[in-house]
């Protein structure tokens, strides 16, 4: 079985030592993405930008957004649901992965509103 780790740009990586995303064979399981450099934005600006990033890490991965089986939106304000729902739905209305929205107390930074896990799997196995 080959491994391949992916970093990102959270300077959280090193200090907590995880990967942005693990590929392992055909499948690729992106870690809790947050708003890094869009802190203080709304709801569905972190969201979008969250997803953004995901997408870049997955086409490190060789995958992309189309490959993706399963997300995971964990949620600071009960009240965003409806916001981060559309913003997922604008990136994923097609594709409809398995999805669960949660809200939580806090995230690692106090200002993020929203962190996404994403799982994918590849149809194409050479990469």
């Amino acid at each position: 079985m080959t491994r391949r780790n992916i970093s990102g740009s959270s300077p959280y990586e090193p200090i907590i030592g995880f990967s942005r995303a693990v590929r392992i064979r055909n499948a690729v399981y992106v870690s809790g993405t947050g708003p890094v450099g869009a802190d203080d934005a709304d709801a569905a600006t972190q969201t979008r930008h969250v997803l953004g990033l995901i997408q870049g890490v997955l086409a490190q991965a060789g995958a992309t957004l189309e490959d993706v089986v399963r997300t995971r939106m964990y949620l600071t304000h009960a009240e965003d649901w409806e916001e981060v729902g559309r913003v997922h739905g604008e990136l994923f209305g097609s594709i409809r992965p398995a999805a669960t929205m949660v809200v939580v107390a806090k995230l690692l930074n106090p200002s993020w509103r929203i962190e996404i896990e994403a799982d994918a799997v590849l149809h194409n196995t050479e990469s």
